[in-house]
């Protein structure tokens, strides 16, 4: 689709990096997109995953916990700044972005949504920090993964 760019460099006005220290993993897709939804609705329409991703989760979900990762109900459990309009924790809510994610003992990762209304441009980026070789080794079969699902929500964000 020509109308988004799968980017390896975090967006100049993104607040995504704030605080975060370390970068070991980036990705971000820029979608060029005139809309006049608010940043909560693109953020869900772009977090509206297909059922197969949910299914990919919930089996992540059953190998990562005997393991002592976090799982997605544990995340739940433990943030109270999980919102409806939120796929993940709410780290920054600014008026053009929002910053989502969490920290685990083998890596922490953000998400941002960030609009760029002027010029038409909505990035969805991912930011992940490995604190240890754990972290290493749980993201390399993961990042395929990541890639699919994360051009997936975009590409429906497209044809929204």
């Amino acid at each position: 689709m020509k109308n988004m760019i799968k980017l390896h460099k975090i967006p100049e006005n993104s607040a995504i990096s704030k605080g975060f220290g370390n970068v070991h993993y980036v990705d971000s897709y820029r979608l060029e997109k005139a809309t006049d939804d608010s940043l909560q609705k693109i953020a869900a329409d772009i977090f509206a995953l297909p059922k197969w991703v949910y299914g990919l989760l919930h089996l992540r979900d059953l190998i990562v916990k005997p393991l002592g990762l976090k799982t997605g109900k544990t995340i739940e459990k433990e943030n109270d700044k999980i919102t409806e309009d939120y796929f993940f924790p709410v780290i920054e809510l600014l008026d053009n972005e929002v910053v989502m994610g969490d920290n685990d003992f083998h890596l922490n990762f953000r998400v941002s949504v960030l609009i760029d209304r002027s010029e038409n441009l909505i990035f969805v980026t991912t930011v992940v920090h490995y604190n240890n070789f754990w972290g290493r080794l749980y993201f390399f079969p993961v990042r395929p993964f990541h890639g699919i699902i994360v051009k997936a929500c975009v590409e429906h964000l497209i044809n929204k």
